[in-house]
C-alpha cells in the first residue's frame, strides 16, 4: 500500500501524522510526507517543516520520503496522488471552520472529491485504531467498500471489532420495499433475503479473517442522522463511508450524505472509492 501523508505544520495537520503512524508495515512501500508551500522561495521553510515532522518517523519502517510542493495546497495534493499513484492519502482536518472556509470548501473535502483513491481524514481524538464503523448503503461495487477496511484493519497491530451498518430509510430504500422491512433489524434481513440483508451478510462473511470481529447492525430514520448518531454512541474510533458511483438523484443524495459525515463527524473518517 503506498501512502500520502500530508502535512502543514499545525495541530491539525500532525493528526495525519500520528494517523499515518499506525497503517505503516515493515513490508510497505516507503510513505510520502508531502507539504505544500504557496511560493517557490519558501521551499526552505517547507523542507525544514517536513524534517521535523518526520522526527515522529524515526523509529519507524520503511523510512519516509520528503516531498515539497509548489501551489495552492488542495490541489497539489490531489496532483500528487494522481502522480504518485498512491493507494491512500491521509490530510488533517480542523475541527471548525468559519464562514469563508464552508463557502469554498476545505482542503479535506477537496481532496475527498478530486483524489483517484481512497482518503483518510484525521480529525478530533487520535487514539488506537480499535473500533470501526463501516457504513455500508449497497452504492460502492461489490466489496470495495470492506475488502478496503479489512486491508487497512490488517496493518493496525491488535485486534479491531467492526460494525457494518445499514440505515433502513424511507428516502434511500427501493420502491417496493415491504413496511417491515423498513422497521427490521439485521438478522431479520438477512432471513428474510432482503437485498439490505444480502449486503450485510456479504459483508460478515468478508469480514471474517482474523484480528477482526465483525457484526452487522441497521438503524432506522435519516441516513446522516443515524451514522452520526451510531459513530457517538458506539464511540469508535474510525468511521467508513464510500464515494459512490451511483446516477442521477441518488448519487447526489449519497454523496451529500458522505460530505456531511466527513464535515460533521467529530473522528476519522475513510472515504473509500
Amino acid at each position: 500500500m503506498r501512502i500520502l501523508m500530508t502535512t502543514g505544520g499545525s495541530s491539525h495537520s500532525d493528526a495525519a501524522l500520528r494517523f499515518g503512524l499506525q497503517v505503516l508495515q515493515p513490508t510497505m512501500d516507503a510513505p510520502t510526507l508531502l507539504t505544500v508551500v504557496k511560493r517557490p522561495e519558501d521551499r526552505p521553510r517547507g523542507q525544514q517543516l517536513l524534517e521535523q515532522a518526520a522526527r515522529l518517523f524515526t523509529d519507524s519502517q520503511p523510512a519516509v520520503n520528503l516531498k515539497v510542493r509548489v501551489g495552492h495546497a488542495p490541489e497539489e495534493i490531489v496532483t500528487e496522488a494522481k502522480e504518485g499513484d498512491y493507494d491512500l492519502v491521509i490530510v488533517g482536518e480542523r475541527q471548525t471552520h468559519g464562514l469563508m472556509t464552508r463557502v469554498l470548501g476545505s482542503t479535506a473535502v477537496h481532496v475527498v472529491e478530486n483524489a483517484p483513491c481512497s482518503v483518510i481524514i484525521a480529525k478530533g481524538k487520535i487514539g488506537q485504531i480499535r473500533r470501526i464503523l463501516l457504513c455500508d448503503s449497497g452504492g460502492l461495487q461489490p466489496d470495495i467498500l470492506t475488502r478496503f477496511t479489512i486491508s487497512l484493519a490488517e496493518r493496525i497491530t491488535g485486534e479491531e471489532s467492526v460494525t457494518v451498518l445499514h440505515v433502513m430509510s424511507q428516502i434511500t430504500a427501493a420502491s417496493g420495499v415491504p413496511d417491515d422491512q423498513l422497521r427490521a433489524d439485521a438478522n431479520e434481513l438477512i432471513e428474510a433475503r432482503a437485498p439490505e440483508g444480502e449486503w450485510l451478510e456479504r459483508d460478515l462473511a468478508l469480514l471474517a479473517v482474523p484480528q477482526i470481529q465483525p457484526r452487522a447492525k441497521v438503524r432506522h430514520g435519516t441516513v446522516i442522522d443515524e451514522i452520526l448518531d451510531e459513530a457517538q454512541e458506539g464511540d469508535y474510533d474510525l468511521v467508513v463511508v464510500g464515494a459512490h458511483r451511483d446516477a442521477g438523484w441518488q448519487r447526489w443524495l449519497l454523496e451529500d450524505i458522505t460530505h456531511k459525515v466527513i464535515t460533521l463527524l467529530d473522528r476519522p473518517v475513510l472515504v473509500v472509492r
